[in-house]
């Protein structure tokens, strides 16, 4: 899993916090979290108390109340997780990781774009394979242990349909399903674009 650049100062001297799977990380505008290890989501919900993911943040990304307009904003840990807090008064150290968090936005709003249901959920499960994929024999897993609600939230998708598409890529041997596990084959994924 590929790590966002940060100032090595940075990573030796802050402590990191430790937090349980599904739990949340403190909101604080004048503060960075870096993640050390684990899994984070951030999200808001809307008026009728629906969940949006807005984006997923592993090792060395950065994640802020900071780096938000939405209302109400939240980072919770789908895994559990080790973090650390940068004040604002040193936030030029994680220039690189802003970055980086910009860029990873772009390509979630790419997948998040696509016309189609079953492109946008092989693209999404393409870009976790890539950034949060463990190499295994027979692909990349996928251990976030994300629910099909989880995943309908974060593609605007209804549970049936993702319910229904993981199936049929598991049919084709796209994926392979073990609880709230995936495993991403090797050169298994169709190539597929985006409608323009």
């Amino acid at each position: 899993m590929p790590a966002s650049p940060l100032s090595s100062n940075w990573s030796a001297e802050r402590t990191a916090s430790s937090f349980a799977r599904r739990s949340f990380l403190s909101l604080r505008r004048d503060s960075i979290w870096q993640i050390k290890t684990g899994v984070v989501r951030t999200l808001s919900v809307l008026e009728d108390g629906t969940s949006i993911t807005l984006g997923l943040w592993g090792p060395g990304d950065v994640v802020s109340r900071a780096f938000s307009s939405a209302d109400p904003y939240e980072i919770e840990c789908l895994t559990p997780v080790e973090a650390a807090l940068l004040p604002q008064s040193s936030w030029h150290e994680a220039t690189g990781a802003m970055i980086c968090h910009i860029q990873r936005l772009g390509e979630l709003m790419e997948i998040l774009h696509c016309r189609q249901a079953e492109s946008s959920l092989l693209g999404l499960l393409a870009w976790l394979a890539k950034r949060f994929g463990q190499e295994v024999e027979q692909g990349k897993l996928i251990d976030l242990r994300l629910t099909h609600q989880d995943i309908a939230d974060l593609l605007r998708l209804t549970r049936v349909t993702v319910t229904r598409l993981l199936k049929d890529f598991e049919k084709q041997g796209i994926i392979q399903r073990k609880e709230r596990q995936f495993i991403v084959m090797h050169d298994q994924l169709p190539f597929w674009h985006y409608e323009i």
